[in-house]
């Protein structure tokens, strides 16, 4: 009974294992040169919706790779909660590997705080969301949570230099049916799947940087997204706690780090 059991075991492992190897062995249509007009008509649904929206929130896990000068890759995660309302206000709170920051945004001032350091960083910001995320990363060094998905000019900013895009196929993420699409760039390949359904939003999107050895990647998952967020001024508005001390963000290039 004994050999048996380990021999239908074993039969359904190897059968298992010849299964899988078959759907990693299984061809994508191989694509030509330029986009694909149904993965664009699909990824500006996306874009259009999300930019439409004048309010939401959403939760987001990230996953960074680091590679080592021997090559071998080391993956750095976090995790954030984010409520947006248009046309400019934004907050976030990130927890992570790295670093864990709070991330105001009202209108006028953009603001990152180091809570377990009891230190802050304020700065005048642009007055809209779109400028704002712009600023952050080009002035500041820092990158809003999922900020080239969530600007209303999302296709633009995406398709800038992509050469080529189709349609993967459906697939789920956590569950929810999507459509999977896979584009290529000036030296990234990136990926999306976005919502199959009444409300298009993106699920998952991962970035490969072939211009780097070892092509690292970097991958944003979007869940609990709520189009009714609670929300109110003082949300978007930070005050400093009590022994917190100011200090200034560090130059680009350092991280977006304050100091």
């Amino acid at each position: 009974m004994r050999v048996r059991t380990k021999w239908k075991a074993s039969r359904r492992l190897a059968g298992l294992g010849l299964a899988l190897a078959s759907l990693a062995a299984a061809p994508v249509q191989a694509q030509g040169p330029g986009v694909d007009p149904e993965a664009a008509r699909i990824l500006k649904r996306m874009t259009d919706y999300v930019g439409g929206l004048q309010q939401f929130g959403v939760d987001t896990s990230n996953t960074v790779e680091v590679v080592l000068h021997s090559g071998q890759k080391i993956q750095f995660t976090s995790a954030a909660k984010s409520t947006v309302q248009r046309p400019n206000k934004l907050y976030a709170a990130r927890v992570g590997d790295v670093v864990s920051q709070s991330f105001y945004y009202d209108g006028r001032t953009l603001t990152l705080v180091n809570p377990e350091d009891g230190v802050y960083a304020t700065v005048a910001a642009p007055d809209t969301l779109d400028a704002m995320i712009d600023f952050a990363r080009d002035a500041v060094d820092v990158i809003a949570p999922a900020g080239d998905l969530i600007t209303t000019d999302a296709y633009t900013r995406l398709m800038a230099d992509t050469s080529s895009g189709f349609v993967v196929g459906k697939s789920f993420i956590d569950g929810v049916r999507c459509d999977h699409l896979a584009f290529r760039g000036d030296g990234i390949d990136w990926q999306i799947w976005i919502e199959d359904g009444a409300r298009a939003l993106p699920r998952k999107y991962v970035i490969t940087t072939l211009a780097l050895g070892g092509a690292p990647q970097f991958e944003i998952s979007m869940r609990n997204w709520t189009l009714t967020p609670d929300v109110s001024a003082r949300q978007f508005e930070f005050t400093p706690p009590p022994g917190a001390r100011q200090i200034e963000f560090l130059p680009v290039g350092n991280a977006g780090a304050p100091r």
